[in-house]
Formats: structure tokens, C-alpha cells, sequence
């Protein structure tokens, strides 16, 4: 009985979970305002960045560098630099007294003993279940004491070398990358990307998110990460889709170093509809945005990289 009222806790924990986090993200969307795409310079006082962990220098991932981002902004956080309570302490410092952390969580699912006995009675596959855990974190300008480089931040690189190392990144990756018309879009049955001109664009430096956003979709290919292509304009698959490439470019801009000014939300009411209807929606298409970056990120040059490619491959751990 005692396992089953724990249970029952921890399901409960987890769903409301999933609904804050939801929640907080509708209310945002509801707004007009993207979460993936912050109002670097005016709002912030952090450069546009992913959020790290100050200890392990390991790049926080899905739904995390949502909550992180949403927390440096409304903050005024001068970094994007984070520490657990123990973390802090571990490197010399502490949390100051009266500071109130932000919480992350760690995804992934694990197998319950009963499910894993009947799998080997039956020879079938057992099956796992998801799960949440929540995490503390703290941002560095909470905290005293630290080691003079810890909240350090890497200034941004110069204005002149965010396009070549796009145009890097695009020849690397391999996708048929094609430059012409007058509109953007991925073509999934003959796996290529078409963008217009840069010049084409009020802002020239928008055409950069424009590309790793269809290159986002193109990385959903069968031959790379295998996501469902199959939703029709209009319908919650496609809505879906177009979430995880749309955050899948906020990603790749911060790390790259790229800060356009584009705001591709003609798709909010539809993006309302999928988290309305299904409170897990945000944390699934975070994740995969995440894993999209990832792969489109790995193809960078060696020499373009800087810190990227100290980053793990699997930054799903929330510390």
C-alpha cells in the first residue's frame, strides 16, 4: 500500500509537472511572446547564449534552456552560468542568503521490476515509463564567493563571422541546401531546403535563422533522426513539427552566436491548440528540438566550434 500511495504521489508530481511547465509556456504564447526567442539587449542583461552549468560546463538541453532563458530574462541575470546549492559550495562559494533557485528537470524512463519479470516470462520487449525529476539551480550572480572565472562569459563573436560559419555548417551538414525564390520551405520526399537570397530579407541576418529553421526540419529526415514528416499544413502533427524546427533555430542561433530579429510566429494559435490539448507536447518538442540542434551542430568545422565541442553529447542531466 505504501508503494502504491508513492506512486501515486510521484505520477501526480510528474503530471503537475508537465502542467506548470505548460502552463507557463501557454501563458507566453498567449502573449505573443516566444520563449525560445528572448529579447537579447533590451530586456536581458546576459548575452545571447546557451545556458551551461558552471561546474560541468555541460550545455543544459530541451525544455531546460526554456525555463533557464525565461529565468535570465525575467530576472536581468547577467549570465546564462548555472550551479546547484551543492555545486556552489563544492567550488567555493554559496548560494547568498535569500536567493530562490529556478527549477530544471532531468527526463528519462526507467523500467519497473514487475514489468522487466514479465518480460523475461514472455520473451517480449518491457516497457518503460517516462518520468521527470526535478532539479534546483541557481544562476551564478546569485552566488558569492565562486572562482573569478566561473561566471565568466565568453563575449559573442564579431558581426563579420556569424555568416561564414552558417554557410560552414550548411556545406558540412550535406542536406541539399538550395538559395532562390521567394519562399522558404523543406521538401521531405525529395529531402531538400530551399531559402531565398539573403537580400530578399528587411534584415539580412534573419536569413540565417530562416536556414537552420528548414534545416531543423531536415534534420527529421529518415536518414537522420527519423521524426513523423507525415503532418499536413494545418493539422497538430505539422503544428508540432514546426515547434521543434522553430526552437531547434532559437538553439542553434545561441550557440553559433547568431541574434536575428525575425519572429516566426505565424504559427501561435496552432502551437496553443497541441499544448492545450496535451501538457507533455512542450517537453517532447524541446527534446527534439535539442536533439536537432545537436546533429546539425556536430557537422560545425573543428575550428568553428569554440566551446560547442566541449559540450556532451547526451545533455538531458539537469546538473
Amino acid at each position: 500500500m505504501a508503494k502504491q500511495n508513492r506512486a501515486a504521489r510521484d505520477g501526480g508530481d510528474r503530471t503537475n509537472l508537465y502542467d506548470e511547465i505548460t502552463a507557463k509556456i501557454i501563458n507566453e504564447l498567449e502573449q505573443e511572446r516566444l520563449p525560445w526567442v528572448q529579447p537579447w539587449g533590451t530586456a536581458a542583461k546576459a548575452p545571447l547564449a546557451m545556458p551551461r552549468n558552471a561546474a560541468t560546463a555541460r550545455q543544459y538541453s530541451g525544455i531546460n534552456i526554456l525555463i533557464l532563458w525565461g529565468a535570465v530574462v525575467q530576472y536581468g541575470y547577467p549570465t546564462q552560468h548555472w550551479l546547484t546549492f551543492r555545486q556552489a559550495l563544492s567550488l567555493g562559494g554559496n548560494v547568498r542568503k535569500g536567493e530562490r533557485g529556478t527549477t530544471v528537470v532531468y527526463a528519462d524512463r526507467f523500467t519497473p521490476e514487475d514489468e522487466k519479470r514479465r518480460a523475461r516470462e514472455t520473451g517480449e520487449e518491457a516497457g518503460s515509463i517516462p518520468f521527470l525529476k526535478r532539479f534546483t539551480v541557481f544562476n551564478t550572480a546569485q552566488c558569492e564567493g565562486l572562482p573569478e572565472d566561473v561566471a565568466i562569459e565568453a563575449p559573442p563573436p564579431p558581426p563579420h563571422m556569424i555568416e561564414p560559419r552558417v554557410e560552414a555548417l550548411i556545406r558540412a551538414t550535406g542536406i541539399d541546401f538550395r538559395i532562390g525564390g521567394n519562399q522558404a520551405f523543406y521538401v521531405p520526399a525529395h529531402d531538400y531546403v530551399q531559402v531565398p537570397p539573403p537580400q530578399a530579407y528587411f534584415e539580412p541576418i534573419d536569413w540565417h535563422r530562416t536556414a537552420l529553421h528548414e534545416l531543423g526540419h531536415a534534420t527529421g529526415h529518415a536518414s537522420r533522426l527519423g521524426r513523423d514528416m507525415s503532418g499536413r499544413f494545418g493539422t497538430r502533427k505539422y503544428a508540432f513539427e514546426e515547434l521543434v524546427a522553430e526552437m531547434n533555430a532559437a538553439f542553434c542561433c545561441a550557440t553559433i552566436g547568431v541574434v536575428p530579429t525575425v519572429r516566426h510566429a505565424d504559427y501561435i494559435g496552432s502551437w496553443l491548440e497541441v499544448l492545450r490539448e496535451d501538457n507533455r507536447a512542450i517537453v517532447r518538442a524541446a527534446s527534439q528540438a535539442s536533439r536537432a540542434a545537436d546533429w546539425l551542430l556536430a557537422h560545425l568545422p573543428a575550428e568553428d566550434t569554440g566551446e560547442a565541442d566541449t559540450a556532451s553529447t547526451d545533455r538531458r542531466a539537469a546538473a
